[in-house]
């Protein structure tokens, strides 16, 4: 009997896909591993059922997108999540996390936790100047938690963020009824240990679906394929307003004369620690040769 379905977990090789008739545990098919290719969190697929209920999946149906890491498909929207303090806040990992969502057409929601234990109000105002949607939360105050959950009802979203910023926290706190795993900030390292082991998805009693993931504490650019320097500029979408006025079509934007995008950043159009996030990251492009690219 074959049925379509979500896949809202793997683990270990199987895969918990959620079908009109229930959730059926897939293996999947030998021709993904001829193929090269692999069944992630998020994708629509079709399955067989056998008649003792176990299943097995037979085909990927077309991604709207799909990201590496975390791996996960089909994402209609990306929640940034970075803590105010503890760990403290690094803007360049959540610069590249939102240049690959825009560039994979994902929607970005920047969000800042622990604001009970520090002032949130610098962060929001670089991130409201892109026109991104971005808020505050506590979970001692339950600030923002109404927020978080008005933005999620009815999309498909995944949250990512650094090692200890408090994801799980945040998802519990927006929807008490995960009940997930939380962990306690190393004072030695300054970073948290990761609780969340794989992506899965969970549904939303509003419509849509929400995904929790692994930490990370570093971000390969290559592995997230950030690495077309002239396409950059489209993942900073306030840099990319003032792009088109630049003097030369060949424009970097981040030294030459005529430069809109340089204009508007000391003009305070553009923040200064965004235009910096691009500046590094064109020049970490640039320093990856074409050979490495391709690969």
């Amino acid at each position: 009997m074959e049925r379509e379905g979500f896949v809202i977990k793997c683990v270990g090789g199987f895969y918990t896909v959620e079908t009109k008739e229930g959730l059926v545990t897939c293996r999947a098919r030998g021709r993904f591993r001829k193929e090269k290719v692999s069944p992630c969190a998020g994708d629509l697929v079709r399955i067989s059922v056998e008649l003792d209920g176990t299943g097995a999946l037979t085909e990927i149906l077309p991604r709207k997108n799909h990201l590496i890491r975390p791996p996960i498909a089909n994402l209609e929207q990306l929640f940034v999540v970075a803590s105010v303090v503890e760990p403290a806040v690094n803007t360049a990992l959540i610069d590249k996390a939102v240049a690959v969502a825009e560039l994979r057409g994902i929607r970005p929601v920047v969000v800042f936790t622990k604001a009970d234990l520090g002032d949130p109000a610098p962060l929001l105002e670089v991130y409201r100047l892109t026109g991104i949607d971005c808020c505050a939360v506590s979970a001692i105050t339950g600030r923002g938690a109404e927020t978080v959950r008005a933005l999620a009802a009815g999309f498909v979203s995944a949250f990512v963020g650094n090692s200890g910023v408090g994801k799980s926290t945040l998802l519990n706190l927006a929807f008490p009824g995960f009940r997930l795993e939380t962990g306690e900030i190393s004072q030695k390292l300054g970073r948290g240990r990761h609780t969340t082991r794989q992506v899965e998805f969970f549904r939303l009693e509003d419509g849509g679906y929400v995904a929790d993931t692994p930490g990370f504490s570093t971000f390969d650019m290559e592995r997230y394929q950030l690495t077309d320097k002239g396409q950059l500029v489209h993942g900073f979408r306030e840099m990319d307003a003032f792009a088109g006025d630049c003097r030369f079509a060949s424009c970097s934007h981040t030294c030459e004369k005529g430069c809109a995008v340089l204009r508007a950043v000391k003009e305070g159009k553009i923040a200064r620690s965004r235009f910096e996030s691009y500046a590094a990251m064109y020049q970490e492009i640039k320093g990856v040769k074409q050979w490495e690219q391709k690969n």
